[in-house]
């Protein structure tokens, strides 16, 4: 039986004044320019662990989380919500950190912007923003780049509330299939 971690990362990006851009870190061990994530720890939520890696890896502070499209709970539900993630993939993973062999990551993605894009600490990992334009040339993986390009294509509409998540990712996704 092969074993399943959670695990939780986020797409950040930054508005400059040339446009939007996505924060990628370095990563030491897989030579890839990959999103913040990492393991979820028992102590935490899935939204915390994204948060909390995307300051870890990065350096950056205080990012803002986008929410995907989600029913309202009834105003008198006795719980309170947790941030939910725009994509939770099933991802076969070789040997890490945290296994000896290889397993599977249950991976809750989130998309947050940065309202400050300069890292308020030293992050665990190199760090920059790139553009749409420079994604084809970057060593990434496929699905990274996939969704970042979707994402790249309806940040404006998304933040700035004018349509829904699902209403502006849906054409884009379908073209890319």
């Amino acid at each position: 039986m092969t074993v399943k971690h959670a695990t939780a990362g986020a797409f950040v990006f930054h508005r400059f004044s040339a446009g939007w851009r996505l924060g990628l870190i370095e990563h030491p061990r897989l030579h890839r320019h990959m999103i913040m994530g990492g393991h979820v720890e028992s102590f935490e939520t899935q939204v915390e662990a994204a948060l909390r890696e995307v300051e870890e890896e990065s350096g950056l502070h205080r990012v803002r989380l986008i929410n995907p499209p989600t029913p309202d709970l009834p105003t008198n539900f006795p719980f309170a919500p947790v941030a939910a993630p725009w994509w939770i993939v099933e991802q076969d993973v070789p040997p890490d950190s945290h296994l000896a062999e290889p397993h599977i990551h249950i991976d809750h993605q989130y998309v947050a912007v940065a309202d400050d894009p300069g890292p308020a600490g030293t992050g665990e990992h190199r760090f920059d923003w790139f553009g749409p334009d420079e994604l084809p040339q970057l060593s990434m993986f496929d699905d990274t780049r996939v969704l970042a390009t979707v994402l790249f294509s309806c940040l404006d509409d998304v933040v700035g509330g004018v349509v829904d998540p699902i209403t502006a990712i849906r054409p884009l996704v379908a073209a890319l299939t």
